[in-house]
Parts: C-alpha cells; structure tokens; sequence
C-alpha cells in the first residue's frame, strides 16, 4: 500500500482519549486488562469447546468462530491504542491506517456475518427441532463460516483500495484513538464522494441485511417459543438465544449508531467505536459461559482434566526423584 505518489502526508496522529498524561496512564491500565481478558476469555472459550465433545454441535462451532474473530477483531485495534497511551507523538503511519481499516472491514464484517449464521442456528434449532441434526450439517456449518469471511472482505475489498487512492495534504489529526473509513474521509483533500456512495453501499447494506436477517429468525424463534404450552420448555428454549441476543444488541447497536452518525470526535461517537472494537469482543466470552449451562459444565470438566494431568505428572515426577 505504498502511498508515496498520492500523498504529501506520511502519518498521522491520533488524538485518542484524552490528552492528560495521569488520565492517559489510568486508560492504559484498563484497556491493558480489558485486552488481557479479551485474550484470556476468547482463548478459553476456544480451548473448552475444542477439548470437550459435549460441545461438538453447530451452536458451540459457530461460538468458537465468533471467539476467533474476537481475538483478531481486539488485537487490531488495542496494541496500537495501548502503545499511543504511553507515547508522546501518538502517530500512526498512513500505510499502517489503512491497514487497520484493512482488518477491521474484514473482522468486523465476518463478525456481523457469523452473527446471522448463529440466530440461523437457532431458528433450525427451535422451529425445526426434528429435522435439525439434518439441516445444519458439518458441511453446511463450515460453508456457513466461510461466506462470513468472504462478506468481510468483500467489504474490504471494495473500501480499501478506494482509500488507498486518495490524497492526503492538509490536517493530519484524527480526532480518535484508531483508524477508521468516515474519520479518514475528512482528512482527504481529494474527492470522497465515490468513498462515500462505496462504504453506504456495501458496510450498510451489509449490516442492514445481517440484522434484519437476525429479526426475522428471532421474530420466528419468539412466535414458536410462544407457542409451547409448558413454562419450563418456553424458558429453556429462551435460555438458550438470550446470550445471542445480548451479543447482538452490543455488537449491532453501537456499530450503527457509529457508522449512521456524522464523524465529528465527539465523547459519544468514542464511546460507540469503544463499545463494538473494545467492550463486545471482551463481554462475548462471559456472556456466553455465565449464561450457558453446558459451557460452565465443560469448563469444569476441562479444568478437572487439566489439574488430574497436572497433579499426575507431579505425582510420577516425585516417585522418580524418591525411587
């Protein structure tokens, strides 16, 4: 992405969350541990549910997805924020901007695709609970994974090169702590307007489509749900599309209200771009594990595994030492 030709601006500098050093050294050690348990929760989510066969369903493989993608989604976005946090020029280079659109266009989309694909599992789960096991196959599953990741970067796909073209000569400020299309739009002193029409056309239509996709499955789900005569059945079939759907208010809610809103560096439009690149990959993990049974059982049972291994070779490591 060598920009050499198209710009007299080389990096950038983000303004981030505020410019008062003890402020900045507090917001390093909160997003510092916000990352750690990012890393921590999504890879322990990908642990329990590769180790335990009790999770082998299409539920728990689309879960272990939407980990993945949480991992690289936060990892994007934090190293770079954290390390602005403690540096005085809080500069990013042009080629490296790009590149977090890059990632982020690519994570974000497979996230908002993986979303639609897990409120699908749930619809063939509760409206069509006998030919469930038929319809979402292993290999449906896995084609259903892979055209989240192909969405994703088509969106890249279509944005970034655009962006790669346009001429940057006049303020290099970016009101934010990371790089984003409408923040980097402002910046051009080239036409954006082909910018502009190309991300409305294809991010938004793209998370229209997924979201409404997401109401009709779970317009379906709450109309089948209601429908069943026992309580108990209503509220375990509800049991298990309440973390679903919280992830989804999360995620959806504070992306549109991000990408909707016009850019202008307000505390608001900061607090969106932290709710869905920072707070949401971080709740993903906990949402779906305080609120599912059967992962809080594998979890104790991958842990009792762990420790048994543990304590065993402990055990054997002795007799050598005493034998």
């Amino acid at each position: 992405m060598a920009l050499s030709n198209h710009s007299t601006i080389t990096e950038f500098i983000l303004l981030g969350l505020s410019a008062d050093p003890h402020v900045q050294v507090l917001l390093f050690v909160l997003f510092l541990v916000i990352y750690l348990l990012t890393l921590m929760g999504n890879l322990l989510m990908l642990l329990v549910i590769r180790a335990d066969s009790h999770l082998y369903t299409p539920m728990y493989f689309f879960l272990s997805q939407l980990s993945f993608v949480d991992l690289c989604f936060s990892s994007v976005i934090l190293p770079k924020m954290l390390e602005n946090l403690l540096s005085k020029m809080k500069a990013i280079s042009v080629e490296g901007c790009l590149a977090q659109i890059f990632f982020v266009l690519v994570t974000g989309g497979t996230e908002a695709s993986l979303l639609t694909m897990m409120a699908y599992d749930r619809y063939a789960a509760i409206c069509h609970p006998l030919l469930y096991a038929q319809v979402m196959s292993n290999k449906l599953c896995v084609r259903l994974v892979l055209v989240s990741w192909v969405l994703g970067i088509l969106d890249m796909l279509l944005n970034v090169p655009l962006a790669v073209k346009m001429d940057f000569c006049g303020t290099c400020i970016i009101p934010h702590y990371s790089c984003e299309l409408p923040s980097l739009f402002l910046l051009s002193c080239s036409d954006v307007s082909i910018n502009l029409i190309v991300m409305f056309c294809s991010i938004i239509p793209h998370g229209l489509a997924t979201s409404l996709s997401i109401f009709y499955s779970y317009g379906c789900i709450v109309s089948t749900i209601l429908s069943i005569s026992s309580s108990s059945g209503r509220s375990k079939a509800f049991s298990t599309c309440s973390s679903h759907l919280i992830t989804v208010s999360l995620f959806y809610g504070s992306a549109f209200l991000r990408y909707l809103t016009p850019t202008s560096g307000s505390p608001l439009e900061l607090i969106f771009s932290l709710q869905y690149n920072v707070i949401t990959p971080m709740l993903n993990p906990l949402i779906y594990s305080l609120k599912n049974k059967e992962v809080k059982a594998a979890l104790k049972r991958t842990v009792g595994k762990f420790l048994n291994a543990l304590s065993g070779k402990i055990k054997r490591r002795n007799d050598r030492e005493l034998g």
